[in-house]
């Protein structure tokens, strides 16, 4: 039989009181005894049941989902996600809320969450902006007991208790990949990312450059356009990009604001035949897979990514660990042939 908190005090000799002082950390045991019960509980292999603690203690948990404001179809995917997990976890006494930053704004994110701090919530997701303020904001929210979780792009060097993401620089080297064997290994491409401020994307155009310099050296790369994730910006730039540059090879979006870039390329007669790279299935992305505008798209879950995000931060609440392989984010990577319905 499992070892129970009787146990635990019939082993180091102390009362069912004190056992529960020191498994909730609690004041008013001293040190030594403290020290004994610890050993006890280790030593006797007592596993405690977080569920049944909390239900008796009516524990309520309390989450933040910090997510851009801006006109993105993938976003949106991952707003739908948020409400249909927060629906879900309401059984599990798990409350989530749901705030929009202005997207690429350091300072609007930094806002955004002393706002969700002030209420004190148990943990934050945050699709995060590379910036020190941002970091220097997450410290704060883990000095105050604040676990924070960064969702689709990430914050390296902060304090961040976990990230929900897939692994961007391998996502650009898997594009350029792709690229260098639809082009031939020889010719121009064009880039067209939302803000290189964002880490997703500015990883995303490092693993691309260095796997395209290492393995198809004959592939040159013009200069990034940084769309915004701007659907009415991007079809603007994508407009200019294919009139200027008739000799272009492949193009390669990396963020958002695809729906320009089908106008874009509907427009224009001779960019019907551009092997074209993009990210996200999306309504978009699987019109221009069928269409044959667009020739292969990366893809990441944003219910898998929420439902790891508020995992990492209720076991962080709990004191738990998680199952490193349970939250690790695959790359999909979807041709015309194997969309899923």
């Amino acid at each position: 039989m499992r070892p129970t908190v009787h146990d635990i005090a019939e082993k180091a000799g102390v009362s069912l009181a004190t056992v529960d002082r020191v498994l909730n950390n609690r004041p008013g045991v001293r040190a030594k005894t403290r020290a004994l019960v610890e050993e006890t509980i280790v030593r006797i292999g007592y596993v405690r049941d977080v569920a049944a603690a909390n239900l008796a203690r009516k524990r309520l948990y309390r989450f933040e989902f910090l997510i851009p404001n801006s006109d993105n179809s993938f976003l949106d995917q991952l707003r739908v996600a948020v409400s249909d997990v927060a629906a879900l976890s309401r059984i599990e006494r798990i409350e989530i809320g749901m705030r929009e930053v202005a997207a690429f704004d350091p300072a609007s994110l930094v806002a955004a969450m002393r706002e969700a701090m002030a209420g004190e919530p148990d943990g934050i997701a945050m699709v995060a902006i590379d910036d020190d303020a941002v970091r220097a904001v997450v410290a704060e929210a883990n000095a105050a007991g604040i676990a924070v979780v960064t969702v689709v792009s990430d914050l390296p060097g902060s304090e961040r208790v976990h990230y929900a993401g897939i692994d961007n620089l391998a996502a650009g080297r898997t594009a350029a990949s792709l690229m260098g064997r639809f082009i031939g290994g020889r010719g121009t491409v064009g880039v067209i990312a939302g803000s290189l401020n964002a880490r997703d994307h500015g990883e995303r155009l490092a693993g691309f450059e260095e796997a395209l310099r290492r393995d198809f050296p004959g592939v040159a790369v013009l200069p990034v356009i940084e769309g915004r994730d701007d659907p009415k910006r991007v079809e603007r730039e994508a407009v200019v990009l294919l009139n200027a540059r008739p000799d272009l090879s492949g193009l390669y979006s990396l963020g958002a604001g695809n729906r320009g870039l089908v106008k874009a390329l509907r427009a224009n007669a001779a960019a019907r035949h551009l092997p074209v790279i993009a990210h996200e299935l999306t309504a978009t992305t699987r019109a221009a897979l069928s269409e044959g505008l667009f020739d292969a798209v990366l893809n990441q879950d944003a219910g898998h990514e929420v439902r790891s995000a508020v995992r990492v931060m209720k076991a962080h609440a709990d004191g738990l660990h998680t199952v490193d392989a349970q939250e690790r984010i695959r790359i999909d990577i979807f041709l015309k042939d194997n969309m899923p319905q």
